[in-house]
């Protein structure tokens, strides 16, 4: 190797190691610590500081008058601090029960280790981006581990969530696999990924909702447990009929419970169905087939759900996670049903599976969270508001990218999700610019802080220029104006 860029000191773990050097090392750089008898262990820097030989002398000197006397006299040095985490040995990536000798030495990691780390071979591993530190080192994650362990994706508005998104579903179905996006702001829509695209409208068939979900839709609390019994029992009948539509069905059977039940809870049961016949008429629609039968094969399926609210949402989400798991289920134990595994992106997760209240889709993203596994049906959460999730779904999240977190209580509330993420990398949340990102998980042999490949094809969601578009409309103002005047001048001269 190369000349030493520091040395180890004493008070070391067998897990975090204090080094020293000479020269300012990069955060989230990846060095190699020299054991002897042959043990070579890699690390990342975590942590570093600057020190002065002077001022370490003379612990505690605040004074600034003092501090530029010592300046002035060059009196002292400057040296820098850090902190290591160790990966483990260069040969297994097993952690050493030891710690380092003080006064071993630290090498930067060369370039060949780096690639054989993070590097892989598609289709079952496929490229995220470079290294922070070394760009010329591409970071490649583990396909089977990124479905089958799940996925968080969390960082600020505009940090770089969507082209995340874009960059791993777009490499997916380019190996053949099968993603779905619940697109809450248009923004897949309209784009390339993968090249094969695949949009499907957040329609539903009333008649394959579950009494749960039309009470979602409704608006019938559980606390409503009049108008819950009212529904139930006309669902009932309702289905036991094929004449005419669901809605109208259901109409029917409720008003056959007048004078059998308490008449309030049959007048607003037949409001409220009244209601939601004119509220959702753009999602119920009687001639749409299962929701899984429009499901591509290696495609990028996108549920757009930039035109429902959230309730609604909660409902298409919802429905389409209860139909992907059975369907897979069935798929595996009778050779019937959704045939291959599959990827589900959720975008605003926060308000889906939020942790102070109770949601369909927090129920089916827990389900998947904890079964899907076993059944080839992969989870990846998107949000902006990690300390918003539900905690439980959040930490069954085990592969986590995380970029620009700037509130200390979201990164507080994602450190104690994840048993990997330590504090000292927490904090660098904050600093990291647009497109970079801390990667944690079984997805990746060791944490990386990573720049995130930019997505090459079409994709929404960028921030619209504001000033150009106010002036290409007050531009467009001048042009009637301009157009107004001239006709009025012809008319003058004639």
């Amino acid at each position: 190797m190369s000349k030493p860029i520091g040395y180890v000191l004493d008070e070391s773990t067998p897990s975090v190691v204090r080094f020293v050097s000479d020269k300012p090392p990069l955060l989230g750089d990846y060095v190699v610590i020299n054991y002897g008898n042959g043990l070579q262990v890699l690390g990342m820097i975590e942590w570093v500081g600057a020190r002065n030989t002077a001022f370490s002398v003379m612990d505690g000197v605040k004074d600034p008058t003092v501090i530029s006397r010592l300046l002035k006299g060059r009196i002292g040095d400057n040296f820098f601090e850090g902190k290591i985490k160790l990966i483990g040995d260069i040969a297994r990536f097993e952690l050493p029960r030891i710690p380092p000798p003080p006064g071993s030495p630290v090498y930067r990691a060369p370039q060949h280790i780096l690639e054989k780390v993070f590097g892989g071979k598609e289709p079952r591993m496929i490229r995220i981006g470079t290294l922070l530190s070394r760009p010329e080192v591409p970071v490649y994650v583990d396909v089977n581990k990124l479905v089958t362990r799940h996925l968080a994706i969390l960082a600020v508005t505009g940090a770089g969530k969507s082209n995340t998104v874009a960059v791993l579903a777009d490499r997916i179905v380019r190996i053949g696999g099968t993603v779905l996006i619940f697109d809450f702001h248009g923004e897949y829509v309209g784009s390339t990924i993968g090249g094969k695209v695949n949009v499907i409208d957040a329609k539903l068939n009333p008649e394959l909702l579950t009494v749960s979900e039309l009470m979602v839709l409704l608006g019938i609390e559980h606390r409503f447990y009049n108008q819950e019994r009212v529904l139930r029992r006309a669902y009932a009948k309702a289905m036991e009929s094929r004449e005419g539509s669901f809605i109208d069905r259901l109409i029917k059977a409720v008003e056959s419970l007048k004078g059998r039940e308490d008449p309030k809870a049959v007048a607003a049961v037949l409001n409220k169905i009244e209601s939601l016949q004119e509220k959702y008429r753009d999602i119920l629609d009687e001639n749409v087939v299962d929701v899984v039968s429009r499901i591509k094969y290696g495609y990028a399926n996108i549920v757009d759900l930039s035109r429902v609210d959230e309730e609604a949402a909660d409902v298409v989400v919802s429905h389409f996670l209860r139909r992907i798991l059975y369907e897979r289920k069935r798929y595996k134990r009778f050779g019937e049903g959704l045939a291959v595994p599959i990827l589900i992106f959720v975008e605003e997760a926060h308000i889906l599976a939020p942790k102070d209240r109770t949601t369909l889709s927090k129920y089916w993203m827990a389900r998947i969270a904890r079964e899907g596994r076993k059944f080839g049906v992969g989870l990846a959460i998107v949000s902006q508001r990690p300390k918003s999730i539900d905690v439980d779904i959040l930490s069954q999240m085990n592969n986590k990218i995380v970029l620009k977190i700037v509130e200390p209580s979201d990164q507080k509330y994602i450190r104690e999700a994840s048993e990997t993420l330590s504090e000292d990398l927490a904090e660098q949340l904050a600093g990291l610019n647009v497109g970079e990102a801390i990667l944690i998980g079984p997805f990746v042999r060791v944490p990386a802080l990573v720049k995130i490949d930019k997505f090459q094809g079409r994709l929404g969601g960028a921030d619209p220029d504001i000033v150009r578009e106010w002036q290409s409309s007050v531009s467009e103002e001048y042009d009637v104006v301009d157009e107004m005047v001239e006709a009025v001048i012809k008319g003058f001269t004639r």
